[in-house]
């Protein structure tokens, strides 16, 4: 029996919710990664991987805030933890190394195309992942087509944000890129959404093994959230002062080596230097 699927059982308010958290992960993530550029090499891995748990902690997020607007019509979806953490535990990962390509390689196609089809990679092994973790009395069926577009959509987006973290200056064009990767990344979820139908297993009583989709994000979203407001601090906050100002050599090396321009990376000033005399010699 075909089950009745429902995606906005509490209308937009979880796509909207979810938007702003895919959003608000992207543009820490994006900034963290920018920053990696414009700092000593020493500290770069650690503003890497700022934004890679960033990044992955806001997708994470973003996936279950929107599941939990997911129902089947009369059949109670509960989501095993082991599985839904491993969910987690991949999307940062992947990610990771992603941005670490990138990061570390520059802009250049060939580290953008690999940096932005693991990253993709990533983003949607962790939503089919997620979903391999709901039990219900029935079976998840997919459309090989949605599926393709949502992997794909994944792949695009991660490649143009890991392309704006290392190309786009200033704050505004920051957020802008953040905003539309909010918007790929939900693109992403829905896409792969529209393809689900539910095959029933017919009339089954008591509800299936596992947590509710409010009883697991209750909890665990108090972890990420509390995560991406210390990112935000560091992030809004001037980390030099924070962590120690770099030496500008480094930092202006570091950026030629991914292709960002040197020009903004500040140079100590120099005493002009002392013009020669001007006086007439008298013969």
């Amino acid at each position: 029996m075909q089950g009745t699927v429902d995606g906005f059982s509490y209308g937009l308010v979880t796509p909207v919710v979810a938007y702003l958290m895919a959003c608000l992960g992207g543009a820490l993530g994006l900034r963290c990664t920018t920053r990696s550029l414009h700092v000593a090499h020493t500290w770069r891995a650690g503003w890497l991987a700022l934004g890679s748990a960033a990044i992955g902690s806001g997708i994470w997020t973003m996936h279950f805030i929107a599941m939990m607007g997911f129902a089947v019509r009369g059949v109670p979806i509960h989501y095993d933890k082991p599985t839904t953490f491993a969910s987690l535990g991949v999307a940062v990962v992947m990610v990771g190394v992603g941005v670490f390509i990138v990061g570390y390689k520059g802009a250049s196609g060939p580290a953008l195309f690999t940096g932005g089809t693991i990253t993709g990679l990533g983003v949607a092994s962790m939503h089919y992942l997620g979903m391999a973790g709901m039990r219900l009395h029935g079976t998840l069926q997919y459309n090989t087509y949605t599926v393709g577009a949502s992997v794909l959509i994944a792949m695009v987006a991660a490649t143009a944000a890991l392309w704006a973290a290392v190309q786009v200056r200033g704050i505004l064009w920051s957020l802008g890129a953040s905003l539309v990767m909010g918007l790929a990344v939900s693109g992403m979820h829905y896409m792969g959404m529209a393809g689900v139908s539910v095959q029933l297993h017919g009339a089954a009583t008591g509800s299936p093994a596992g947590d509710s989709a409010a009883g697991i994000l209750a909890p665990m979203l108090i972890g990420p959230l509390c995560f991406l407001l210390l990112a935000g601090v560091v992030v809004l906050f001037d980390p030099m002062m924070v962590m120690g100002r770099p030496d500008w050599r480094d930092a202006r090396d570091a950026a030629r080596q991914v292709g960002a321009p040197a020009a903004r990376i500040p140079r100590p000033r120099r005493a002009p230097d002392k013009q020669p005399s001007r006086t007439p010699q008298r013969w």
